[in-house]
């Protein structure tokens, strides 16, 4: 009896964490926070910030540090709303908004720098349930004989991807809210050493599969729920490894190149393929690590496309490039080791674990995968 009750509170919580895991994967697709690209640049005695940024959450008020998704915050209705208003309308509300939060992005060169708003262009509403880009321009007049320039992104905002332009060796960096740039050569020469632009990207890499990279989550838990034992899993990870890490490479090199209209629907494909097999079959078989190698090649283009909006330093390109693909591998083991500790350790020796975890948790992965393809379809 003692046994019976156990059973059903483990199915019980099984059953809750697989609603969460439902949930969460279908809001976060079309609430997830990206980061804010910032260029900088120096134009006639005047420093320029372009912003490209979600500025619906900005104005909304939401508080977007270390937040994944903004249904986590008590402020997405007013976002929501934000999100369907027409261009013209939202861009009077920038307007009462930018002038004073310009004052909490703090810029030092020889003397503080007043930032000036000069305007912001607004994509016309398309599919409201996905973010749209818009591109705010700040402008403040340099302090004479400035040499470099350090810039502080405000608490709340986020993370920031600041990219100099016009120079040589420019700056790149990766900001968190409330973190300031080292100083910043106005006239170039302030790129980062090989090690320095590994080390910034390896949180990039992470950042990217937790909390942000759902459907790449959802496939390396696919991969999971094949089978709990340690050699299976090794064999696929391996093999989708090998493969994104290819594309990653080629794709961001502008060697292979693929619209993500096709990309996003196949890797939602690839999700729902791996966890329908994990249904059907108890064991490896040895094709399935070739077909994880095809869809891990999808993955990495996939990836790449991330990289293309970010950038990388030109100077550093391939250490770069490497410290995202080390915090992408971080990300991913960390989502196995988090199923081995929660679900695999404690239940994968039982003999009910394929039938009322691996089996029902497999339908919720295939289940969502396919939302998403139709999604990304239509």
């Amino acid at each position: 009896m003692r046994e019976t009750c156990i059973g059903v509170v483990h199915k019980l919580r099984f059953l809750t964490a697989l609603s969460t895991l439902w949930l969460w994967a279908f809001t976060a697709t079309a609430h997830e926070v990206t980061p804010t690209i910032g260029d900088l640049s120096v134009q006639e005695g005047q420093l320029r910030l372009e912003l490209r940024l979600n500025v619906e959450a900005f104005v909304a008020g939401i508080d977007l540090d270390g937040m994944a998704d903004t249904d986590a915050s008590d402020l997405s209705d007013q976002y929501d709303d934000l999100r369907k208003m027409d261009s013209v309308s939202l861009e009077r509300r920038v307007g009462d908004f930018a002038t004073g939060w310009a004052e909490t992005i703090r810029a030092e060169a020889n003397g503080p720098i007043i930032w000036a708003y000069e305007g912001i262009r607004i994509p016309v509403v398309g599919n409201a349930e996905l973010p749209r880009a818009s591109e705010l321009l700040l402008i403040g007049a340099l302090p004479e004989r400035s040499q470099s320039v350090r810039i502080t992104w405000p608490e709340g905002a986020g993370a920031l991807v600041l990219r100099q332009q016009g120079v040589e060796q420019p700056y790149t960096g990766y900001l968190q809210g409330g973190e300031t740039s080292p100083p910043i050569a106005l006239d170039g020469g302030a790129s980062r050493s090989a090690w320095e632009a590994l080390a910034a990207y390896v949180p990039v890499g992470f950042d990217h599969i937790l909390p942000r990279g759902t459907d790449h989550i959802l496939f390396v838990l696919g991969l999971f729920f094949l089978s709990a034992r340690l050699r299976p899993l090794l064999w696929q990870v391996t093999a989708f490894t090998l493969a994104h890490t290819v594309t990653l490479a080629l794709g961001t090199l502008d060697v292979i190149t693929l619209s993500p209209a096709i990309v996003e629907p196949l890797i939602a494909l690839s999700i729902v393929f791996v966890a329908v097999e994990n249904v059907f079959t108890r064991r490896l078989h040895r094709w399935r690590p070739m077909v994880v190698f095809g869809f891990g090649l999808l993955h990495g283009l996939g990836f790449a496309s991330v990289l293309g909006k970010f950038g990388l330093p030109q100077d550093q390109f391939f250490a770069a490039l490497l410290g995202f693909n080390i915090g992408v591998e971080l990300g991913q083991l960390a989502v196995i080791a988090a199923a081995f500790l929660t679900v695999g350790l404690w239940f994968r020796n039982k003999y009910w674990y394929r039938g009322r975890i691996a089996i029902p948790a497999s339908i919720v992965i295939a289940l969502i995968g396919a939302y998403w393809f139709v999604e990304r379809v239509v």
